[in-house]
């Protein structure tokens, strides 16, 4: 039997790695995770080099539009620099390009507990990059679901760890499907 902890607040993709992200209504969420999130990445026009937020903090400032051209247009102005964008299958690379997990799932009541000083180090609690928001009940808190399955609406995840540097958890796909605001979160046994 499982066990219903809240509900998604929010669903966010972030169409290019390391800019920022937008809420959708939906999501479809595949193996290797939501569709669209982190599809292109910013590369160097002149060296072929992937541009990210570690080195170019600046970047974290800009929100993707989905015009490949006004969007490489702004971030070579915000840069300074030449830059283009590059999707991963031009990369012969499918799937997301993700560095830790498939989805990362963060609770209101974790960004509360960073408001108070529990953040780790090196994270912003005032934009955690989470691909799922979640509201749960009572002093309900995600870190504890590590090595745990949680179903979201359609969607099945294997809760895998805690980011060094983020908030919440990151999760793996074990059962593709779609997830919208208002979907029930359930701990499976």
């Amino acid at each position: 039997m499982s066990d219903v902890v809240g509900t998604v607040d929010q669903v966010s993709v972030y169409p290019v790695k390391s800019l920022g992200g937008r809420t959708v209504a939906e999501a479809r969420v595949e193996a290797g995770g939501l569709v669209g999130d982190r599809a292109w990445s910013v590369v160097d026009a002149t060296t072929g080099e992937r541009v990210t937020v570690k080195t170019t903090p600046a970047m974290a400032e800009v929100v993707a539009t989905g015009d490949d051209e006004a969007d490489t247009i702004t971030l070579t102005e915000v840069l300074g620099r030449p830059v283009r964008l590059q999707h991963a299958s031009s990369t012969h690379d499918v799937a997301p390009q993700v560095d830790a997990a498939a989805v990362h799932l963060v609770s209101r009541s974790a960004i509360d507990r960073a408001a108070t000083g529990d953040v780790p180090e090196g994270c912003s609690a005032d934009d955690p990059r989470a691909n799922l928001l979640l509201a749960l009940d009572g002093d309900r808190d995600e870190r504890d679901w590590v090595g745990r399955a949680v179903r979201i609406g359609e969607v099945e995840l294997t809760v895998t760890r805690t980011p060094k540097h983020c908030l919440g958890v990151y999760a793996e796909v074990r059962t593709p499907g779609r997830v919208r605001p208002g979907d029930r979160v359930e701990l499976l046994p």
